[in-house]
């Protein structure tokens, strides 16, 4: 009995772990993410494939021609296609069958009107919007497709002569102000309120919104100002990119899609998560981009543009789509939550309010769940809906389970239910412990809650500095608040420190000043402190008076090394979230090679020139005059623990102060070392560091010679060995 009870498990085990492995199988892609470092991060599939449609499972009475939009009516569920190439607009009911079909209409003046290739639809409370491409007009419908009225090429001065209106994409607000992009048009999105509304058709047009920029180079500035008018008519038009498609959300903010940026800049600003070159963007009232771009990247689309995710191999696919995505569309969910269609790969990347990538899913292909050419998408509650020009289908991706606990959670933190966040994001992280995001939701979850040790160490797992500096805000506030004695105590303490110690570092010196016997190696250290406030007298001190020393100069060396080691390994989370560092070789390195190639380059050049310093004293000079690194940089490092985000700046601009300090010591050192003019003194300090570059060109030079000897000896000596 117990035999058959463990081959009934173990044949119940493995019939689940076939079935799971069959449900794998049945998703032709690979859903992932992105981590900070461009790497991709795998995921559960959020959406996978249900069905795809051709005409017959919408029961169409003909094939779709070259469709090119669909805008799902998120009352009523309603698909509406725009059939271009049929002529026509398809309307289909919640579940995908056919309704009606709009071709023909009578216009207002009460002749029979048709539809010629329109590339647009859109409806809004009842009317059918439709962009009626190749008639140059929009026309405005009733649900049943009988004509309402006409909006035809916008007359307004702003418009370039001999311009032509070609409709594409069009939206609707909730005041009935109509958005329309024009294929030919430059300046922006169209602005435009309904004739029914205005009967003066002058004041249809409203204005432009969302022109992209024009960068030009400081050479085509500079040749235009010589260019006749005629020249600059007949040259290259610098022009604003021309968008693709739009949406709009329930607060009337406007989203706009382009492909037509050159592929570079578009992926340099993915990468820098910049807006300019930014392939969608978010407009508001005023034209102003109002996307937030929290991620890691910009949502622009795929970021390892090199290649494309193999399915089977999750390797590089060969012959794969490459260069920056081709973002044809836009699509607007719940709670946020927004996606883009890559036509060139066909995949789709979903994002959330503040511009974190949730997941990117899709491939090319003809199987269940890949599309060969998307044109566009949309929501249909839960369900994502494509539509595949080429095929003339639509694709229907089902939620998962992982895709409803995401759902769940952006939920309850869109409608600030911190405690339900915290779980909800712990679940999901237990299913995709890649997945930054979790981490980050996790921690807000804590940081409204008012535990913010707690959400730190999760921004910490997602390297996300700007929410971890505004958790540590918190707390610093709260501990302030908890103790406010503690700041005022420690301000006067350092005050007084430095004050105490410089006042006794300046009677050491005097006395150092005055004394006839050799000097103490702390006198020959303390010295270097009076140096760096007063250096034409200190430097000639240096050198005449003989107040330093080789093992002075030496000591500061080894104290720059140990400030620059402790700023690579001991700087705060916020200065370097990555957590890397530099070797203590490679300190020692970037430390005493800079520093022993300047005094050699600078010997070699003032023995020529009359100059009066000998290499020990140039060798003194140069060391003594790193002492600003060492009293900057350890304090800073330390002062890096107790700033914020926005603070940083003031870190990197003291240690700039250092950076420049330690160089004007280092001029002036050279100029009084050698007794030189400042004009001099200038032309010598360009030349040593010409130098410095040409020593280090023959140092290369030498070891690739070497390199080549010693290749070309190993080669005989292996020849030989053969030979024997």
């Amino acid at each position: 009995m117990k035999k058959i009870i463990r081959f009934l498990s173990l044949l119940g085990a493995l019939i689940m772990l076939l079935g799971t492995v069959s449900v794998f199988a049945m998703t032709p892609y690979t859903t992932y993410t992105y981590s900070m470092d461009g790497f991709i991060a795998y995921s559960p599939d959020a959406y996978t494939p249900d069905r795809v449609l051709d005409y017959q499972a919408m029961q169409l009475d003909s094939v779709l021609n070259d469709p090119r939009d669909m805008f799902v009516d998120q009352d009523t569920n309603y698909v509406y296609l725009a059939d271009t190439k049929n002529n026509r607009i398809v309307v289909l009911n919640q579940y995908l069958q056919f309704v009606r079909s709009i071709s023909n209409f009578v216009n207002d003046q009460g002749v029979p009107d048709s539809l010629l290739q329109p590339q647009g639809v859109y409806v809004r409370e009842g009317k059918i919007y439709v962009a009626d491409t190749q008639n140059n007009r929009i026309v405005i419908l009733d649900e049943t497709g009988n004509f309402l009225s006409l909006l035809e090429t916008p007359e307004s001065d702003v418009f370039p002569e001999g311009s032509v209106y070609t409709p594409v994409s069009i939206a609707v607000d909730d005041v009935g102000r109509v958005y329309v992009v024009s294929s030919t048009t430059y300046q922006g999105i169209i602005v435009m309120n309904p004739a029914e509304k205005n009967n003066d058709p002058s004041k249809v047009f409203v204005g432009f919104i969302g022109a992209t920029e024009v960068n030009l180079t400081v050479w085509d500035l500079m040749w235009r100002r010589f260019q006749t008018k005629e020249q600059r008519a007949s040259g290259t038009q610098y022009v604003s990119t021309e968008y693709n498609n739009i949406a709009i959300d329930s607060g009337n903010f406007v989203y706009a899609t382009t492909s037509s940026i050159d592929s570079a800049k578009q992926q340099e600003s993915t990468l820098s998560n910049t807006k300019k070159n930014a392939p969608v963007r978010k407009y508001n009232a005023n034209g102003i981009d109002v996307l937030k771009r929290t991620g890691f990247f910009g949502p622009g689309g795929e970021v390892q543009v090199a290649s494309t995710l193999s399915v089977t191999t999750e390797n590089t696919t060969a012959g794969a789509p490459t260069g920056a995505s081709e973002i044809v569309d836009v699509a607007l969910g719940q709670n946020g939550v927004w996606s883009i269609l890559d036509a060139k790969r066909s995949k789709i990347f979903t994002y959330d309010s503040y511009g974190e990538l949730l997941y990117v899913f899709g491939d090319k292909g003809q199987q269940l769940g890949n599309v060969d050419a998307g044109s566009a998408l949309d929501y249909q509650g839960s369900n994502i809906l494509v539509l595949d020009r080429t095929n003339a289908t639509i694709t229907v991706y089902r939620r998962t389970e992982y895709g409803d606990l995401l759902a769940t959670a952006i939920e309850n933190r869109e409608t600030r239910q911190y405690e339900k966040t915290v779980s909800d994001w712990e679940s999901i992280k237990q299913r995709n412990s890649n997945f930054d995001a979790a981490y980050i939701g996790i921690g807000n979850g804590y940081r409204n809650q008012s535990e913010y040790k707690e959400a730190m160490r999760y921004y910490k797992y997602a390297y996300d500095v700007t929410n971890y500096s505004a958790a540590f805000k918190n707390l610093r506030q709260d501990w302030i608040t908890r103790f406010p004695w503690v700041v005022p105590i420690v301000i006067v303490a350092i005050v007084l420190a430095y004050y105490f110690f410089f006042r006794y570092v300046g009677k050491v010196n005097v006395k150092g000043h005055t004394k006839t016997t050799k000097r103490t190696f702390w006198e020959e250290i303390l010295y270097g402190f009076h140096l760096i406030f007063h250096p034409f007298d200190g430097f000639w001190d240096l050198k005449h008076e003989k107040r330093g020393s080789i093992r002075g100069a030496v000591f500061y060396i080894f104290i720059t090394i140990i400030a620059f080691t402790y700023k690579s390994v001991g700087s705060s989370y916020m200065m370097n979230p990555s957590g890397k560092y530099m070797s203590i070789f490679s300190v020692i390195v970037s430390v005493a090679a800079p520093l022993l190639l300047w005094c050699v380059s600078n010997w070699c050049l003032t023995t020529l020139f009359d100059g009066e310093g000998s290499f020990k004293d140039i060798f003194i000079a140069t060391s003594y005059a790193l002492v600003p690194l060492a009293l900057i940089l350890i304090p800073t490092t330390i002062a890096s623990y107790i700033v914020i985000e926005s603070e940083i700046q003031v870190i990197n601009f003291l240690c700039g102060i250092a950076y420049a300090w330690t160089g004007f010591l280092v001029f002036f050192g050279s100029m009084v070392t050698h007794d030189y003019s400042f004009g001099k003194n200038v032309l010598i300090c360009i030349f040593t560091l010409v130098g410095v570059v040409f020593i280090v060109f023959l140092a290369l030079l030498f070891v690739s010679l070497i390199n080549q000897i010693i290749s070309f000896v190993l080669n005989i000596v292996l020849e030989l060995t053969y030979r024997v």
